[in-house]
């Protein structure tokens, strides 16, 4: 198969237009259209339609496009590699990170690295456990920083643990829960503030359930983020199952309280992940160092 027709036919799906494709590549539109035709024969399938004065892409067309997609990921992320083993001292480590560690430990060890190396570029998205190592496996990060349970982990990430974190049931201080032991099934029944599905903390939630033959609680209420729900629970409504680094403070100086669940004692993993059998650049491999060297 032609690589540099497969790539050019992804610009023109990702741009709409012939024109646009060529104005970005530096060449001229007869030679796009050319080329694509080219393309297309080769591969024994039509990828555009006419419609109207314009084309679009046929479903197979579409289907190809998000196929490239992860080709063109790969290339940017290899070109990334080779500059950045070469370097050493500049370019781009893109960080994915799960709502836990980027809200409360990855600015500290961010702001320790960056002291050492000002000339590299950190970028760092937050988002859930499922997109986190969606994107690791797609080459859209170089590291991810997880907060959650082993068993969630995906065949193709490489797990690095770096400690254990308890997990706190924590309602409002005048609750009538608070600071009682209580069983699993009584807890239960109180409605509950949760982030959204896919998040590492409603997992285990569920499982937890699932384990000990309980019904799972009511979700009264459903947040995008950890300080949302903590909020939620601390103005006086429900209750929520969260990393102790979320509520610790809280808890410390009374805005929050414990629950304590009979026979329920759990801790969650935080570990830093790479892609199996991958080598890492120069850049990740000082990351790493600099996380490791902070604990």
């Amino acid at each position: 198969m032609n690589i540099h027709g497969l790539k050019l036919f992804y610009q023109v799906a990702i741009t709409g237009s012939f024109t646009k494709a060529a104005e970005l590549l530096h060449i001229s539109q007869p030679a796009v259209s050319s080329q694509i035709k080219k393309f297309e024969h080769e591969i024994g399938v039509q990828l555009f339609k006419q419609q109207g004065r314009g084309v679009v892409l046929t479903e197979f067309g579409e289907a190809l496009a998000e196929k490239a997609k992860n080709l063109v990921m790969l290339e940017e992320h290899i070109e990334s590699f080779i500059e950045d083993y070469r370097l050493a001292k500049a370019g781009t480590i893109h960080i994915v990170a799960t709502y836990l560690p980027a809200n409360f430990l990855i600015p500290k060890w961010a702001a320790t690295f960056k002291g050492a190396n000002e000339d590299v570029n950190l970028v760092i998205t937050t988002t859930n456990t499922q997109d986190a190592f969606k994107q690791l496996i797609q080459y859209k990060a170089d590291i991810a920083i997880y907060g959650g349970g082993i068993l969630e982990r995906p065949e193709e990430v490489a797990w690095e643990e770096l400690f254990e974190d308890e997990l706190w049931f924590v309602v409002a201080p005048d609750h009538p829960y608070a600071n009682l032991s209580i069983s699993l099934a009584d807890m239960m029944r109180e409605p509950f503030i949760m982030r959204e599905e896919g998040s590492s903390m409603r997992e285990h939630l569920f499982s937890l359930c699932q384990t000990y033959q309980v019904k799972p609680p009511k979700i009264a209420l459903q947040f995008n983020g950890i300080n949302e729900t903590i909020r939620s629970v601390m103005a006086g409504y429900g209750a929520n199952f969260i990393s102790s680094l979320a509520v610790r403070e809280y808890v410390d100086s009374g805005q929050l309280a414990r629950v304590y669940v009979e026979g329920v004692h759990i801790k969650h993993k935080i570990a830093i992940c790479t892609r199996k059998n991958e080598r890492h650049s120069l850049l990740v491999q000082k990351f790493i160092e600099t996380v490791k060297n902070s604990l």
